[in-house]
């Protein structure tokens, strides 16, 4: 296997899965965006530790599958890799702003990496002596040429990334990116097979002092750790014509329709997590079980939950009142102290995936959306705040953000940058104005 985005999430989920389900695979992990996580993983074996915390304790694992890891630039060492016929799987944890997507959720053609990337790609999707590329969505279709004209088979390419229809906005994505370069896109169709996932464990950030706590208290050296919660969950749909570990020996889920999971897992956990977010930060609390524990906060939580189990009525295999009853569990887990600041960071990316696709389904439905506009004000708020206060937006469109907070109509303007459908509804517009 080879992984795109060596971060904790992917320790936490798609490495503990391959290790515990078929420990004989090994994964060439890349990072994102520095070569550090790389460079301290080497440097221990590429061996780290998995804490698994609730309020009842912690459980402890060295996990083994990550074998190589690698500069995210390195693009010769991934080409080589890919063009290996026993290579099989390319798994990505990118975040959702890695895929350059525009609000329409296709490729941003506009996106100045993007057509940079395009030019220095060519038709040949080859980069030769040119300046190196600057974006994953740009390596990984140069290596998977580099793969095909090497005729080593078929590969599965796996998004684990919280986009809606993760598996055809990656094909898409593949094939928008080749057609701009000028290049031909049957062989993508021939060489690839995409699947898609939904995938759930909350993992957060973990600071210098707590891995040297971490170091002290389990009497080791692991400069690297990672800590999670006990729930995990992973679900798959679509061809893979290779091999592939076989991940449901560790309980992934594969199933035919995916959407119906991938909504519920966008919607009410990704949903919910933003909306505790902005309006946590703004009520001064750090982390979501801060959040969740405050009368207000959960009541704007519960409401958005309503509303979510309304648009997804259609699937009661979902079990979302079960769902939701496990989520505010898992969200008031104390052991985990999951930043409300790494949640709220690229909100004008993360907002159209866990918001605006149910807002517009439920005023399309004719609904008034109430609770997902609260959510929508509070963003409003929070950016707002933050410009205020001097803090640069850790957002990928927060350029814009700032031209649009400082225009003759700033809600409706910030709202365009989510979704420029939405800023068209004057009901959408005047609910976010009220409640901001």
């Amino acid at each position: 296997m080879v992984h795109l985005g060596l971060g904790a999430f992917h320790r936490a989920h798609q490495a503990w899965y391959t290790a515990v389900s078929e420990p004989g695979w090994g994964i060439a992990a890349f990072t994102g965006r520095s070569a550090g996580a790389a460079e301290v993983l080497v440097s221990q074996d590429c061996l780290y530790t998995l804490v698994v915390r609730s309020d009842q304790g912690e459980e402890t694992q060295v996990v083994e599958s990550i074998v190589e890891a690698h500069d995210g630039t390195d693009l010769e060492a991934l080409r080589t890799l890919l063009r290996r016929p026993e290579v099989a799987v390319v798994t990505l944890t990118i975040t959702e702003k890695g895929y350059h997507l525009g609000a329409d959720g296709h490729l941003d053609e506009q996106d100045a990496e993007i057509a940079a990337d395009a030019v220095t790609l060519g038709p040949a999707l080859e980069p030769g002596e040119g300046p190196a590329l600057r974006t994953v969505p740009a390596r990984l279709l140069c290596a998977l040429r580099a793969r095909h004209l090497a005729g080593a088979g078929t590969v599965a390419v796996i998004p684990c990334d919280n986009l809606a229809s993760n598996g055809p906005t990656t094909t898409s994505l593949l094939r928008d990116l080749a057609s701009l370069a000028g290049s031909d896109t049957a062989w993508i169709d021939e060489t690839v097979d995409v699947v898609g996932t939904s995938v759930d464990r909350i993992t957060p950030h973990v600071s210098a002092e707590e891995v040297a706590a971490l170091a002290h208290a389990h009497r080791n050296d692991d400069a690297t750790p990672v800590v999670t919660e006990p729930f995990r969950s992973w679900v798959l749909s679509g061809r893979v014509r290779g091999v592939r570990p076989a991940w449901e020996l560790a309980g992934a889920l594969f199933v035919d329709d995916i959407e119906p999971f991938e909504r519920r897992k966008l919607w009410m956990l990704n949903g919910a997590h933003s909306l505790l977010a902005y309006s946590g930060i703004l009520r001064g609390h750090d982390t979501v079980a801060q959040a969740v524990a405050d009368p207000e906060c959960r009541a704007q939580m519960h409401a958005l939950w309503d509303m979510d189990e309304h648009g997804l009525a259609e699937h009661p295999a979902l079990h979302t009142r079960e769902y939701r009853r496990d989520l505010e569990a898992r969200f008031a887990n104390s052991a985990i102290a999951h930043s409300l600041r790494q949640i709220a960071a690229d909100g004008s990316v993360k907002l159209r995936n866990r918001v605006v696709d149910v807002l517009i389904r439920e005023r399309a439905a004719g609904g008034d959306g109430d609770a997902a506009t609260t959510v929508l004000a509070a963003w409003v708020r929070f950016v707002r705040a933050e410009l205020r206060a001097g803090r640069a937006l850790e957002d990928a469109a927060a350029a814009r953000i700032a031209e649009a907070v400082g225009s003759p109509d700033p809600v409706r303007a910030l709202i365009h940058v989510i979704s420029p459908q939405l800023a068209e509804d004057q009901s959408v517009v005047r609910r976010v104005q009220y409640r901001s």
